[in-house]
C-alpha cells in the first residue's frame, strides 16, 4: 500500500501541521504533498527530513508572503498534482487538499477540518483582510469566490471517504457536500500541559485576536464584573480595539511563549473560551492543567468540554454570544464549580492524546483499504441536494 499525504499549504508549524506530523508517525514512507512549502527551517522538524512535492505555486511571485492572493488559482494548482503512483490518498484539507484527482484504482480517504472557509463562511473576513472587499475588485472577487463554492461543492464528490474532526464538522460536511461523514478528533499533546502550581482568583483567556475568536465579548462582559480579574494572553489584529474597551481588572499580556501559557492556564481559576471552533484545542489544552473552561456551547468545544449536567463535569457553557449571557455562565460557574475536579478535567483531556489518533486513523484506513482492495468498497453516500 502505497500512500501520499496531501497537505494544503506548508507556512506554519500549526494544528492542521500537527495532525500532518501524526500521519507521518502512522505511514513513515508515505510521500507529502502540498501547494506550497514555506516553513522555516527552525520549525521543520515535524516533517522528519521529507522533501515535500509542491505544486507550481511554489515559484509564483511574491508566493512566500503573499500566497492567499493565488486562492483563485489554487483549484487549477491542486489538480495538476501527480498522484498516479499511489494506492492510497489521504488529504489532510482545510481548503483544497481535498479536491485532488485519483483515478479509479486509488483510494481517497480526506481527513476534513472544515469544509472551505473561504467559500462557505468566511468569505467576508477573507476578503477584508486581503483587501479585496471594495469597488469593482471587491465585485469581482466575490463572484470568484462563488464559483469556487460550486466548484468545491462539485469535486467533493471525488472523495470515497470522509473523516470530519469532530461531530460538528461532520455535520458541515453533510450540509455543503451532501456526505456522511467518520469523527476523528484529532491529536492534542495534553502531556505538554499537565497540572501544576498554586491556583489564583483570577480568570485566563488566550487566543488570537481575529473576529471569530470574539476576544472582545469576553473583554465586554469582564468589563462588566469589576471584582473579577481577567488575563488575556494574545495579539491579533483586533487587539488595538479590544484593549479599548478594558477596565482595570483586565490585564493584556499580549503573545506569550509556551511556559508563560502553560503557567497561567495551571495556576487559572478557570478558561475562557468564545469562539465556535471547527474542533478547538485550547479548551482542552486547559483540562489537559486540570482547569475548568467556560465556553461557548457550539462547535467542537460542546463535544470536548463536559458540562454541569454530566457526572463528572469539566466546564460551564454559555448558549448566546452575549456578554449577559458569559456573565451567568462565570456565575454560575461560582455557585457550582466545586463540583469540578481536577482530575475529572484532566481525565477527560486525555481521551485525545496523539496515541489514540494515531490508533483510530490505522485502524480506519485499514478498514477501508481492504474493502477497496476486494472490490467490495462502497464511497460514503453522495445526496445531490448538496451539490449548489
Amino acid at each position: 500500500m502505497k500512500v501520499a499525504l496531501i497537505h494544503d499549504w506548508l507556512t506554519v508549524y500549526a494544528g492542521a501541521e500537527r495532525v500532518l506530523e501524526e500521519m507521518l508517525r502512522v505511514y513513515p514512507d508515505a510521500d507529502v504533498f502540498s501547494l506550497i512549502d514555506f516553513v522555516p527551517p527552525e520549525s521543520r522538524g515535524f516533517l522528519g527530513g521529507r522533501r515535500v512535492r509542491t505544486s507550481w505555486l511554489q515559484h509564483a511571485p511574491a508566493a512566500r508572503t503573499h500566497y492567499r492572493r493565488y486562492l483563485p488559482l489554487m483549484p487549477f494548482a491542486i489538480r495538476q498534482l501527480d498522484l498516479s503512483g499511489y494506492d492510497v490518498v489521504i488529504s489532510n484539507s482545510h481548503a483544497f487538499a481535498k479536491n485532488v484527482v485519483t483515478g479509479p484504482g486509488q483510494l481517497h480517504i480526506s481527513m476534513c477540518h472544515t469544509p472551505m472557509r473561504y467559500a462557505w463562511d468566511l468569505r467576508e473576513q477573507y476578503l477584508k483582510e486581503t483587501g479585496l472587499d471594495r469597488g469593482i475588485t471587491g465585485m469581482a472577487a466575490r463572484w470568484l469566490l462563488e464559483r469556487l463554492r460550486r466548484w468545491d461543492a462539485h469535486t467533493a464528490k471525488d472523495v470515497d471517504v470522509f473523516l470530519g474532526n469532530s461531530q460538528h464538522i461532520v455535520e458541515r460536511i453533510r450540509r455543503a457536500y451532501g456526505r456522511e461523514a467518520t469523527v476523528l478528533y484529532p491529536p492534542v499533546d495534553v502531556d505538554a500541559f499537565s497540572p501544576g502550581g498554586t491556583r489564583d482568583d483570577v480568570y485566563v483567556t488566550a487566543s488570537r485576536m481575529v473576529p471569530y475568536k470574539r476576544m472582545d465579548l469576553i473583554v465586554e462582559a469582564f468589563a462588566g464584573m469589576p471584582s473579577r480579574r481577567l488575563i488575556v494572553i494574545g495579539d491579533g489584529p483586533e487587539a488595538g480595539r479590544i484593549r479599548r474597551h478594558a477596565t482595570p481588572n483586565i490585564e493584556f499580556l499580549g503573545h506569550q511563549p509556551f511556559e508563560v501559557l502553560r503557567d497561567y492556564l495551571r495556576r487559572a481559576r478557570a478558561f475562557i473560551f468564545a469562539a465556535e471552533e471547527d474542533f478547538g484545542i485550547a479548551p482542552l489544552e486547559a483540562q489537559a492543567c486540570g482547569t475548568p473552561v467556560i465556553a461557548f456551547a457550539r462547535g467542537g468545544a460542546a463535544e470536548t468540554i463536559r458540562g454541569l449536567d454530566h457526572p463528572e463535569p469539566t466546564g460551564v457553557f454559555f448558549w448566546e454570544h452575549t456578554p449577559a449571557a458569559l456573565q451567568e455562565a462565570v456565575h454560575a460557574f461560582e455557585r457550582e464549580g466545586g463540583r469540578i475536579t481536577a482530575v475529572a478535567c484532566r481525565t477527560n483531556a486525555l481521551r485525545f492524546r496523539p496515541e489514540r489518533f494515531r490508533q483510530e486513523l490505522r485502524d480506519l484506513v485499514a478498514e477501508h483499504w481492504e474493502r477497496f482492495s476486494q472490490g467490495g468498497f462502497r464511497s460514503q453516500p453522495v445526496s445531490p441536494v448538496a451539490v449548489r
